[in-house]
């Protein structure tokens, strides 16, 4: 089972990340104004994967990527893969998993860690 996580940006925009059940980033988001915005994309995109398009698209060097669109406005990017086949795979489990995948949302927390000042002093 893969996961959405929603995270809120420096310029204090909203983006999710569709994790794979491994925890590897697989589809990054647009940049979305209010975090609403990203939990309905990812609701319909959830609820119906079917009405999505996978665009195929690679790159001056050779990697391979993925869109996620729907009615002409991407709504999403893959990361990179290495073959045409890993891109394949890609898609495959990204359609089997996204329907189970539940969110996380780290919007809210300015830092999910405590940073090392905090670890060193034993807090």
């Amino acid at each position: 089972m893969g996961m959405f996580v929603i995270s809120k940006r420096p310029n204090g925009s909203y983006q999710f990340v569709f994790t794979s059940r491994k925890g590897k980033p697989v589809l990054t988001s647009i940049s979305c104004k209010q975090k609403s915005d990203c939990e309905q994309i990812i609701n319909a995109i959830r609820d119906h994967i079917e009405a999505f398009t996978f665009t195929k698209k690679s790159t001056a060097s050779g990697k391979f990527f993925f869109r996620l669109s729907k009615g002409g406005l991407v709504l999403a990017a893959s990361r990179k893969f290495s073959t045409q086949l890993r891109l394949d795979k890609g898609i495959e489990d990204t359609i089997k998993y996204i329907r189970e995948a539940e969110t996380l949302d780290f919007s809210e927390n300015e830092s999910v860690f405590p940073d090392t000042e905090a670890i060193s002093a034993g807090i």
